[in-house]
Order: C-alpha cells, then sequence, then structure tokens
C-alpha cells in the first residue's frame, strides 16, 4: 500500500520554460488550482521538488 500526495497547482506555468511545462503537465496538472492525488513515489515527490514554486500540498 504506497501513501498518496496530493498536490494542487496555484501559479500559472505561461512564461516557464518548455521543461517546465513537460513537469507540470507529467504531473496531471491542467489549469490554476486543478487539484490531483499521486503515488508517493522518489519520481513524483522529484517532480514536486523541482516545481515546488508552482505548487501547494494539499493535507
Amino acid at each position: 500500500m504506497n501513501k498518496q500526495i496530493t498536490v494542487k497547482l496555484i501559479r500559472s506555468p505561461i512564461g516557464s520554460t518548455e521543461k517546465q511545462q513537460a513537469t507540470i503537465k507529467g504531473l496531471g496538472l491542467r489549469r490554476i488550482n486543478h487539484v490531483r492525488t499521486l503515488e508517493n513515489t522518489p519520481a513524483v515527490r522529484g517532480m514536486i521538488k523541482a516545481m515546488i514554486q508552482w505548487l501547494e500540498i494539499v493535507k
């Protein structure tokens, strides 16, 4: 049983690099205030850490 982590996109990725936009898309986030619940794996945590200025961790 893997734990889950919930993230919310709080800032528009407009003006960010293509790599940053691809990371946001890889997390499954599409628009501001979009919330996704993801498995808490090292890969997902790495993407969240790279994009932390655009995200909010929802408890």
